[in-house]
């Protein structure tokens, strides 16, 4: 059914289709010859850059250049030369990373031995040899491995979060006869497999090996990513290299990010040149007239060319382009790339956000997405290993209608010998209970946990060593033993434990393994006297309908289930039930039917686990903590406060997940198991938390590869009347499963809590893009495994945690940080903070600009529209590099309306960054009229002071060089003032900054004013004199003084007014901000965080995942025992893995 995508033939040198392909891998954008050219093409896609080039060809030509060329080709070199250097400094890193992966070293079959060789000159068809802890250089089959019928231990936690290992097999026939060098040289196999393709968990192909096929499926598979564990060597045949491995497919593109705020800010550049081109045309035309009413008919205006006036008027519309260039303001992407990196160090410096036990400080990996960060809506995390620290602990338990688990002073436990030190317990009661040995209940409850299950155990230095294939089931064991039922080891049909330090042996008869349809798990034992028994555990829902009607403690272990799971608990239901020998056999004979049927084998064998599993007789339930990270209840309450929502996709199981629905506020839980979404979405409003399992969101996302094109006969999504059920679930066209996706969409949206659970990493990313597509929403997706990497690269800010599970979602994230918790520090803070002061800088930024430029409009009335400039071009030249930039700068740099602490204690001030308040087109036209106003105040005083006056020697100083002296030293005070207004935190630098661009520019004017500058270019230098003559003249100061006076008033009365009667939540707080602070020094003793109420579930038969049963069934990874009498139990344990790094 399946493609064989692939061919790969060992050691002959034939090369199927994608064997080529090297083991390379290569993330880097730029190499030496490339960087430029791509780097360049790259930056002049910015409109700005292009703009700033055509300006410049345009200066160049004699014609209509009205200002020297250098105005323009100054800032537009720094510009491209300040982001070059950025990006080389990124994309050096990209390299030295991928260098250090591609030279790892590791061992491959060449000439007919072992030699080491790099990673990347790794192929497909290569043998390699692996040895203990090393990482897998590619997708490889497993041949052989030192362990017993090839075992070889693998640990994934880089591919799926998860730290317990998992174990893979050689096949018999290749761990039989292909252990040696010798061997391995000689393997002269043809594998056909799949295409290379992204699932994680399929893997299909054959081996045809001397005349036979060999079915060969994920269990044999060894995947790039993952670490050798407990395996003191192996081999194994490279399947896929490079670009193809499993992980490298998961990667997805990478997407380039673009914050809303950039987005607004080209379409706003789109709009300002809009407006230039019309005032361009304007003007153009109001030369022409000019011309044709005044100019023509002046003698002394004639320039000797005869052109026609509406020919000068097409020159001068070009002329006043250049002229009026400044409204594009070009240092302004160069500015915020310089504010975007600063606000990235401060979150790279924050000691708040540094991880002291794992020395992990918060990295921001992109430089360009910061103030996107005060704009999040939707939070989508991932929940296993970000919310919670993936370990268990054995809390509580109940046993035959006796609840334990109340705390006290921890338990000793130095009387049992076997005690794990690590485990602690605080109810006392419970050891002497079984000390005592009277209480049968409790002993049995206790037997059960030790024998019904499917843990491996090895020795290490005396020390027991469990290795569990879930945590939950190696919690339960630890509890076990260290009540003092231990469980030694176990044969392929025998299981040892230690009975309160006496030593027994059950034969196992069957083992009945979990898996999640059948939420239980159940092992028949004969006991050393010859009874037989089932005991069982599971899920609370399956085992309550399997009780013997007889049975006692219903009532009581149900009421017990119920308190366990409102602590959000994990629990799990005991029973046990006794076998007659004629029972037995007559059920085996079934069993060994079924487990051999070659159809359907796993349906038939659940049908005879069912005729066993019945009338079982109740002894207990426990409970089981998954320890959440520190402060995630309080992280998501205030981010809940702040109107963020919080969605939580994750491969678990549902029963766990609905503990994370409560954890993010829902009270009232619906489960859906429907197709087609009911019309109102909840009956009552309220607190509504949503639990979507993955199969339903197939339905919603609908991705089939083969359409069926039905014949439309122009029915818009209505069903043919013979619709039958099953195509009920096929949506009939796009528009359907558009409707259908928006209803999803706008159902979820009314919930507190959405949680999707056994998600596959692909629907994580399809449902941050559904929430993106139709809610035109900004999303943050944070998770901590390589299943979490393709919702972090989708969503529009991405978070890896950089935890237990590897780096996968590290490398691929935006930010990364230790702990879930400090998110609340990353958005409420830092991403608030980094919005304010991007908005803030935009707003001013663009009102210095106009209120500069448009002086030249008001002037060009009065120079009959000729182009001509109204300040001198140097000032023109250095009035955004230099004289009015610092200052603004420093405040998106470091402004902040409160602080910190206060940030963080009233999230509401978080809500103008999601509803985008503080920079939008109003806020853009208010600065463009506040820029026209000023540029008429600074025209016109000056002008009209000018108008008829006398200097104090007789002389006038109306020439047009003081006019445009007065009207740049305005402006600049102006600027530099506005911006003081503006600021609401100030600092050494600010109050340095501002007074600094002053004095440059005096500094700079008396410099190009003189004459020494003048004698060496008379030609660049024209304004000899000027300033020292002007400035000498106390009438024009005045004209200054009025100027900027006259400009500041409005604006610090509406600001006033804007604060007194309509202040903003900032404001308010800002205002109160002693009272606040003292507050905080009072109540430093916090209020615990109360838990709302919980509905009860039981999450264990959800997490655990299939156990080792068929493994230890089989009994392959067990020796086979001697025929000689039983030997120590110690002798037969066999090496089981364990992590190290648990």
């Amino acid at each position: 059914s399946h493609t064989h995508g692939q061919c790969v033939h060992t050691q002959l040198g034939t090369k199927g289709p994608s064997e080529e392909v090297g083991n390379g891998i290569k993330t880097y954008k730029y190499n030496a010859l490339t960087f430029i050219p791509l780097n360049l093409f790259e930056q002049f896609k910015r409109a700005a850059n292009l703009y700033f080039l055509a300006l410049l060809i345009l200066q160049i030509i004699p014609e209509i250049t009205t200002l020297p060329w250098y105005t323009t080709l100054v800032p537009l070199v720094l510009v491209l030369g300040i982001t070059a250097i950025k990006d080389l400094v990124d994309d050096l890193a990209r390299h030295r990373m991928d260098n250090e992966i591609n030279n790892r070293k590791c061992e491959v079959l060449l000439d007919g031995r072992f030699q080491v060789s790099k990673w990347m000159n790794i192929h497909v068809g290569d043998v390699v040899r692996l040895k203990k802890n090393d990482h897998i250089p590619a997708d490889i089959l497993l041949l052989s491995s030192s362990n017993p019928n090839s075992l070889c231990y693998v640990e994934t936690a880089e591919l799926d979060g998860e730290t317990n290992l998992k174990f893979k097999m050689g096949l018999k026939v290749t761990d039989e006869r292909l252990q040696e060098e010798g061997q391995l040289a000689q393997f002269d196999a043809v594998i056909v497999c799949e295409e290379p393709n992204n699932r994680l968990d399929k893997f299909t192909g054959t081996m045809r090996w001397r005349k036979d096929r060999f079915p060969l499926d994920l269990d044999n598979m060894m995947l790039r990513g993952c670490r050798i564990r407990n395996t003191d060597e192996c081999h194994g045949l490279v399947i896929f290299a490079g670009a193809d491995t499993k992980i490298m497919r998961n990667g997805g593109k990478t997407r380039f990010k673009r914050t809303k705020i950039d987005e607004l800010m080209n379409y706003m550049v789109y709009t300002i040149f809009v407006i230039l081109v019309l005032l361009c045309a304007g003007l153009a035309i109001g030369n022409t007239f000019w011309y044709e009413e005044v100019g023509s008919k002046a003698w002394y205006l004639y320039d000797g060319k005869d052109q026609t006036a509406s020919y000068r008027g097409f020159l001068s519309f070009w002329g006043y382009i250049i002229v009026l260039n400044t409204m594009v303001p070009i240092s302004l992407y160069v500015s915020v790339e310089v504010i975007r990196l600063g606000q990235s160090k401060f979150i790279n410096w924050d000691l708040q956000m540094y991880y002291q036990e794992k020395d992990t400080p918060a990295k921001a990996r992109t430089t360009t997405l910061n103030e996107q960060l005060g704009q999040i809506e939707y939070i989508f995390s991932d929940k296993t290993g970000t919310l919670t620290q993936n370990i268990m602990a054995f809390k509580k338990c109940t046993i035959a209608g006796h609840t334990f688990g109340d705390p006290a002073n921890p338990v000793d436990f130095t009387w049992n010998k076997y005690a794990d030190r690590k485990f602690e317990y605080l109810d006392h009661s419970l050891v002497a209970c079984i000390r005592s040995k009277k209480d049968k209940d409790t002993l049995e409850f206790f037997k059960l946990l030790s024998l019904c299950h499917t843990v491996m155990v090895e020795q290490k230095e005396d020390e027991l060593v469990y290795q569990a294939a879930s945590p939950d089931e190696g919690a339960l064991v630890t509890a076990a033993r260290n009540f003092g039922f231990v469980f030694l080891s176990r044969t392929q049909d025998t299981i040892t434990i230690s009975e309160m330090d006496q030593e027994m042996t059950y034969e196992m008869l069957a083992l009945l393994d979990f898996n999640s349809d059948r939420k239980r798990m159940s092992i028949i034992l004969r006991f050393p006297d010859g009874r037989i028994r089932l005991y069982c555990k599971g899920a609370d829902t399956v085992i309550y309908e399997r009780l013997s009607p007889n049975s006692k403690h219903k009532e009581v272990t149900q009421t017990a289930l119920d308190i366990f799971a409102n602590e959000t608990l994990r629990t799990l239901c005991l029973c046990y039930k006794d076998i007659s020998k004629q029972e037995f056999d007559a059920w085996a004979k079934k069993h060994k039917a079924a487990s051999v049927a070659m159809g359907n084998r796993e349906a038939a064998l659940d049908r005879v686990y069912e005729q066993i599993e019945s009338n079982l007789m109740m002894i207990g339930a426990t409970a089981i903590e998954d320890k959440l990270q520190d402060g995630v209840p309080e992280t998501i309450a205030k981010l809940a406060k702040a109107d963020i929502k919080i969605w939580v996709l994750t491969g678990d199981k549902k029963g766990i997940v609905s503990g994370a629905a409560r954890l993010c506020g829902g009270e009232s839980l619906w489960n859906i198991h429907l197709y087609k979404v009911p019309d109102p979405f909840f009956p009552e409003p309220g607190r509504n938390a949503l639990i979507i399992t993955g199969g339903w969101l197939n339905e919603i996302l609908y991705e089939k590869k083969k359409k069926r094109r039905r014949l439309r006969l122009k029915r818009l999504g209505k069903r043919p009347a013979s619709a039958t059920p099953q195509d009920a679930a096929q949506p009939i066209d796009d528009w359907e499963k558009e409707t259908r996706q928006v209803d999803f969409v706008n159902m979820a949206c009314e919930c507190e809590a959405v949680i999707c659970c056994r998600v596959t990493p692909k629907q994580k990313a399809n449902v941050v893009s559904l929430v993106k597509k139709y809610k035109k929403a900004v999303t943050l997706s944070i998770g901590d495994g390589a299943n979490d990497v393709n919702m972090i690269k989708t969503a529009d800010i991405g978070v890896g945690i950089s935890g237990q599970e590897g780096m996968q979602a590290v490398m691929s994230s935006d930010y990364a940080f230790a702990q879930f918790r400090y998110l609340e520090r990353l958005l409420l803070v830092h991403g608030r903070w980094s919005y304010i002061r991007m908005c803030k800088f935009l707003r001013f930024f663009f009102f210095k600009n106009f209120a500069f430029t448009l002086v030249h409009f008001w002037y060009s009335f009065f120079s009959g529209f000729s182009a001509q400039v109204a300040y001198e071009d140097w000032f023109i030249t250095l009035y955004n590099v230099m004289y009015s930039s610092l200052p603004v700068l420093l405040v998106g740099l470091l402004d902040q309306d409160v602080n910190d602490k206060l940030s963080r204690k009233f999230p509401k001030l978080y809500l103008p960054g999601q509803q985008g308040a503080l920079f939008n087109y109003k806020n853009f036209f208010i600065s463009l009229f506040h820029g026209i106003f000023t540029s008429l105040v600074i025209f016109f005083i000056p002008y009209g002071a000018f108008l008829q006056t006398m200097g104090q020697n007789g002389e006038a100083p109306s020439d047009y060089q003081s006019l445009a002296v007065v009207m740049a030293s305005s402006l600049i005070f102006t600027v530099n003032m506005q911006i003081s207004l503006e600021t609401s935190y100030w600092t050494f630098v600010n109050c340095f900054a501002v007074l600094c661009s002053i004095a440059i520019y005096f500094g700079i004017m008396f410099d190009i004013h003189s004459a020494g500058i003048h004698v060496i270019f008379p030609s660049t230098f024209t304004f000899t004199g000027v300033a020292s003559n002007a400035l000498r003249q106390p009438y024009l100061w005045l004209t200054i003084i009025l100027t900027v006076g006259i400009t500041l008033l409005p604006v610090i009365c509406i600001q006033f007014l804007y604060k007194t009667i309509w202040p903003s939540v900032a404001d308010n707080v800002q205002r109160n901000r002693k009272k606040y602070e003292m507050e905080e020094v009072e109540e430093e003793k916090s209020t615990p965080f109360q838990r709302g109420r919980r509905s009860r579930r039981s999450a264990y038969a959800f997490s655990h995942s299939r156990g080792y049963a068929d493994l230890i069934a089989s009994g392959r990874s067990i020796r086979r025992r001697p025929a000689t009498a039983r030997p120590n139990p110690r002798d037969s344990i066999r090496e089981i893995p364990q992590a190290e790094n648990i």
